[in-house]
């Protein structure tokens, strides 16, 4: 008997149905991951994007928006205060501190009131509650407890708003922000070293502040609950009867304690 010969029409089909299956493998693992990404949450640059709208200086996102509000939140409260250190100021480092917020802050008024209006946006125009409470406390203290409270007060500030500013300059695509973020970054900065160069930070209390984030801050967008108006309506800031300059000078170290 002669044997068989193979069918091959089976091992056709068969190796037609390895890769039939192969295929729709394949396929599937393609778009697993794309339904994955389109059922999932929304991620925080997914909302900041829908929040960015077009200017003809870049894209303005939120964050950008945020920035622009808490410089102004923070002269609001910083400048008041800062005349008060000149004044009531025991010594000659607290009083210096007090002129280089005063000075930076009216420069930095200037540049975010005049960003604000290319943007059409709108500023707050008082201090935040917990600003007005800051001030408060300074008009009640006087002395060494004056000074205390003004430094150690500004420099919480100051150490909240730094993270936020230098987010901004990092990541906006606007121009105007940017260029803002940069002036408000060196001014910071100016006053971070004025308030240390008196010598009252309480670094240990500092740390524990800015770490636990519980008081409310002028970079806190919980706090800001200050009025705002219209844009080309924003109230200026009385200027500073000193002159005025485009940034800071450097602070100069108090003498050392007596012995």
């Amino acid at each position: 008997m002669r044997p068989r010969p193979p069918v091959r029409g089976r091992g056709v089909l068969s190796g037609t149905g390895l890769l039939v299956s192969a295929l729709g493998a394949t396929l599937v693992a393609l778009l697993l991951p794309l339904w994955s990404y389109a059922h999932r949450p929304a991620s925080p640059v997914d909302v900041l994007s829908a929040q960015t709208v077009e200017t003809q200086y870049g894209p303005l996102s939120a964050a950008d928006r945020d920035v622009l509000v808490e410089v102004r939140l923070a002269g609001l409260w910083e400048l008041p205060a800062g005349r008060q250190a000149e004044r009531k100021g025991t010594t000659q480092a607290v009083r210096a501190a007090g002129r280089h917020l005063v000075e930076g802050h009216a420069y930095l008024d200037q540049q975010v009131r005049h960003v604000s209006a290319e943007l059409g946006l709108g500023l707050p125009n008082e201090p935040s509650p917990q600003q007005k409470q800051w001030l408060a406390t300074l008009s009640a203290a006087h002395g060494r407890d004056f000074d205390r409270s003004f430094v150690n007060l500004a420099r919480v500030a100051h150490g909240r708003i730094l993270p936020l500013v230098a987010r901004v300059r990092a990541s906006t695509q606007n121009s105007l922000v940017r260029d803002l973020a940069d002036d408000a970054d060196t001014t910071v900065l100016d006053h971070i070293q004025a308030l240390e160069a008196t010598g009252l930070v309480d670094f240990a209390a500092l740390a524990r502040d800015l770490a636990a984030g519980a008081s409310p801050s002028p970079a806190d967008p919980s706090a800001t609950t200050a009025p705002t108006v219209p844009p080309g309506q924003v109230v200026p800031l009385t200027p500073s009867a000193s002159p005025v300059y485009g940034l800071p000078p450097a602070a100069s170290s108090p003498p050392p304690a007596a012995r």
